[in-house]
């Protein structure tokens, strides 16, 4: 059997388009499997990846492999038959278009409390691959695509492995860096939290809101806001930069390169942050003069003041407006619980949602 380098996880629009960029743009030889559970649509994936790589001519291979994750041990099963070097996840109980939905009660809670309120089912099906993981291929790097700024936290609280996540502080990044005319990682550095993109999504004049930290050449620029108020983002989740920004460092990983990049959640940290990826490990990579201690602390408060957190032992609470708002539907849920009852708590965040979506 070939062996699998990167198993992506997912067949909906954020893994097309990690999977399709890959195609598009790896140099060295690479080995792809997607997974999911529609066959129709795994087959249209397949072929039109590898037809992506006759066109542009690249080393790339993709496979298939039919998998329901909803069976707790589908993934379990799929890693250690494949034993990829890269494991990206993908799949999610919660669509990203909650992110611009109207119309219900379960929008308008995400839309007044966070994205927050959507972790429970961003983190089920992540902890299910983390845990196949540490099982089957204990060395594959996880790359969590499912809300890695907070989801990444809970994975690491159960003391699983979690290597980063893909998107948020890199669509700030990447868009940064093109209004900016660079092309490539490493003079432009950008601290920041998935709240912190909010603001861009609003007309310049109407941004408000702590912005995100940025460093050129490790000099701090004092208001982002305004360096930046040409980038404007959609409504929409921006998965035509977001997936995109994860593919040079899930290349790096299965190849085993050096590579700089900005992820969310690296190795279970909450928030964004620069990083390095060295000698088969991923570490921050920090502008001078920031230290550790300072970036974690400055992403952790967000979720502190509004959100979720989790802390040393793995008590889950809901924070700020996210714990008003939910408190007001279901106090139980509200109060919070321990990462290992995830499973459970699922279920009953999953007829919450289903009440509020009739509700209208």
């Amino acid at each position: 059997m070939t062996a699998t380098d990167i198993l992506i996880l997912g067949t909906g629009a954020f893994a097309q388009r990690i999977l399709l960029d890959i195609a598009a743009t790896s140099a060295e030889p690479v080995n792809v499997a997607i997974a999911g559970r529609n066959e129709e649509r795994l087959d249209w994936l397949r072929l039109a990846a590898n037809a992506r790589a006759a066109i542009f001519g690249r080393p790339v291979t993709v496979t298939m492999q039919r998998v329901d994750l909803s069976s707790t041990s589908a993934a379990s099963d799929v890693i250690g038959s494949l034993q990829p070097a890269v494991v990206v996840q993908a799949a999610s109980a919660q669509t990203s278009s909650v992110i611009s939905a109207q119309g219900n009660a379960w929008s308008r809670l995400v839309a007044e409390g966070g994205l927050s309120a959507t972790a429970v089912f961003n983190a089920l099906l992540s902890m299910r691959v983390a845990e196949a993981i540490e099982l089957a291929k204990p060395s594959a790097h996880l790359v969590n695509c499912c809300y890695a700024d907070v989801v990444n936290s809970l994975i690491a609280a159960r003391g699983l492995p979690v290597t980063c996540g893909v998107g948020n502080v890199a669509i700030l990044w990447s868009a940064f860096s093109a209004e900016l005319g660079l092309r490539k990682q490493g003079p432009l550095k950008v601290l920041a939290h998935y709240q912190t993109i909010t603001p861009f999504r609003h007309p310049a004049a109407e941004r408000k809101g702590p912005p995100p930290r940025v460093w050129i050449d490790d000099i701090e620029i004092a208001d982002v806001f305004a360096r930046f108020a040409s980038v404007k983002l959609t409504t929409a989740p921006v998965i035509e930069i977001s997936g995109a920004n994860g593919v040079p460092l899930m290349l790096a990983m299965a190849r085993g390169r050096d590579c700089l990049a900005h992820v969310p959640g690296p190795n279970g940290l909450p928030g964004g942050y620069p990083v390095a990826f060295t000698g088969g490990h991923l570490d921050l990579d920090l502008p001078s003069g920031l230290s550790r201690e300072e970036a974690i602390r400055w992403n952790a408060r967000f979720e502190e003041e509004n959100g979720m957190t989790v802390d040393s032992e793995g008590h889950v609470r809901y924070t700020g407006i996210l714990y008003d708002r939910l408190n007001a539907v279901s106090p139980v849920l509200a109060k919070g619980f321990h990462v290992g009852d995830l499973e459970t708590v699922f279920t009953e965040m999953e007829a919450l949602r289903a009440q509020l979506l009739a509700r209208g």
